[in-house]
């Protein structure tokens, strides 16, 4: 374990890689799982803010949960907000590509230039976790191993790429740039 300015990291963000295979995966990490994408208390009122500007992006069934049921609910297993899933699997704010991968609504509406907020920093910062303890002011970053992520781990081998490298610009967006330094200055060192 490192800390880089009282943020406690996991040595697998620096030993183990990590590249996004969307090709193989499908985006699975959008419908897989037990609750919602994990949010920030933040981002609950920029989801209502820009649901209608996001609303185009998103399928028929994600906009009716939403409109019902909301667009985050409080998971009481998980302990934190995350966004409603569809029939208790995909995100609401999931959406597919020609291809059929599954995309984030939110990020194709940043893209579009219709929003400025990208998607949850938890969605973000994939497949780094956050645990955090805010009465005791503590965060730690933990690498989520998962297997539907296995063609990514094979992707990130062959470019060499540790999982903190991959995820760069989420952790400048969450900690600044200085924080990134810092741990990249501390990965070189250990490794």
């Amino acid at each position: 374990m490192l800390i880089i300015q009282n943020v406690l990291v996991s040595d697998e963000i620096i030993e183990n890689q990590f590249l996004c295979n969307l090709n193989a995966c499908k985006g699975a990490c959008c419908w897989e799982g037990d609750f919602g994408a994990p949010l920030e208390k933040e981002e609950l009122a920029i989801l209502d803010q820009i649901y209608p500007l996001v609303k185009p992006f998103l399928t028929k069934e994600g906009i009716k949960v939403i409109e019902s049921e909301g667009a985050y609910k409080y998971w009481e297993e998980a302990e934190e907000y995350g966004t409603n899933l569809v029939n208790n699997g995909a995100c609401v704010f999931i959406t597919y590509d020609n291809n059929g991968i599954a995309k984030c609504g939110i990020e194709q509406a940043y893209q579009a230039q219709v929003i400025d907020f990208k998607k949850p920093i938890s969605c973000h910062l994939y497949p780094i976790r956050v645990a955090k303890d805010e009465e005791k002011n503590f965060e730690a970053l933990n690498y989520d191993e998962w297997e539907i992520c296995t063609a990514a781990c094979q992707a990130g081998k062959k470019a060499q790429l540790p999982v903190y490298q991959f995820v760069k610009e989420a952790i400048i967006r969450k900690y600044g740039v200085e924080f990134y330094e810092e741990l990249d200055a501390a990965a070189e060192y250990l490794l």
